[in-house]
């Protein structure tokens, strides 16, 4: 059963908080010594550094409603699944979906915003990134070593293998906040990769 929070609970508490610490100009306050231009872009600034934590907490959200997704379809196919009894199994799948479809109720969107380049570089790097999915199903060892040379490109550190220079110029064109999604994608297929190097072995 749901319960919305009634007045007073942290929910309220924080909101109540919140906009209670937003800046606000004193059209009263003649003691100021600052300019009326001067004090409305302290407020500007003071509201732009609202609007990033604004951005940064919807990232975040929208990071670990990804997450969630992505831990319930593991438990979905996970391969323990498969020892249960069929009743047993259609059980746990039943109230898996419930929970994904709750999840999937919540909707958390960040646009970032791009110029014409950025939005070719982004383009360019989906393109060599959705090549490697294609290429999977064919040779998933040779897609994997691709994989892998992408990610290096995203990190100073490089994992194995070589950097692909290509990828890591396009992957330079691209916002700051764009580059930290690829880099999540390459690591979401990486692990995909070696989640079917282990059902092969099996």
């Amino acid at each position: 059963m749901d319960v919305d929070p009634m007045p007073g609970t942290s929910t309220g508490i924080s909101t109540a908080l919140v906009l209670q610490t937003l800046p606000k100009i004193d059209e009263n306050d003649i003691m100021s010594t600052k300019s009326p231009k001067e004090r409305f872009l302290e407020l500007l600034d003071l509201l732009e550094n609202h609007v990033e934590k604004l951005r940064k907490g919807a990232s975040q959200l929208e990071e670990d409603r990804d997450a969630l997704l992505s831990t319930l379809d593991s438990v979905r196919n996970a391969d323990l699944m498969y020892e249960l009894e069929e009743n047993d199994r259609d059980d746990i799948h039943r109230y898996a979906d419930r929970i994904m479809s709750r999840c999937l109720t919540v909707e958390v969107k960040v646009l970032t915003q791009r110029d014409q380049m950025q939005e070719e570089a982004l383009f360019q790097v989906n393109h060599l990134i959705d090549g490697l999915v294609i290429a999977l199903k064919s040779d998933p060892e040779t897609a994997k070593a691709k994989c892998i040379s992408y990610m290096n490109a995203c990190s100073s550190n490089m994992v194995q293998g070589i950097m692909d220079k290509r990828f890591e110029s396009a992957l330079l064109g691209c916002t700051v906040d764009d580059q930290k999604k690829v880099k999540r994608r390459l690591q979401g297929l990486l692990h995909y990769f070696d989640k079917l190097k282990v059902q092969s072995l099996q």
